[in-house]
């Protein structure tokens, strides 16, 4: 898989919880609302996700996740989830804190770790919220 920096899986996490996916398009407006940046921010780290044919986007148009695309920002938003659950039910963080930190901690973490930590999370009973 391509990977791309912490801030562009920020992007591509973004466009899915706006329920962007291979089929369904997200505004760039409303990329830029969610994350509290500018539209011409948007427009940059777009033309990034482009470039590594992560995302579609017509001139002017709305933004739409390729098929790998929209597998790398699932895998992002899945250690989100997983990472801000156990901060928060575990380890009893407060949520908003959790999801702070669940958020700097998602990119750090190998696939290889993070296939393990879930393993292992799930033998405690903590599940992905998604999945209840």
């Amino acid at each position: 898989m391509v990977k791309v920096s912490m801030s562009h899986e920020d992007y591509l996490e973004a466009i899915v919880m706006l329920g962007g996916t291979a089929e369904q398009s997200v505004r760039s407006v409303d990329i830029a609302n969610h994350m509290g940046v500018s539209k011409a921010s948007v427009n940059k780290a777009i033309g990034l996700l482009k470039e590594k044919k992560l995302a579609t986007q017509p001139y002017y148009g709305d933004v739409t996740l390729t098929k790998a695309g929209y597998e790398y920002a699932q895998s992002v938003f899945k250690r989100h989830r997983y990472l801000t659950a156990f901060l928060s039910q575990a380890v009893g963080i407060p949520e908003e804190v959790a999801e702070d930190e669940a958020c700097l901690m998602e990119h750090a973490i190998s696939d290889e770790s993070f296939e393990k930590w879930v393993a292992y999370i799930e033998d405690l009973g903590i599940v992905d919220p998604e999945e209840k």
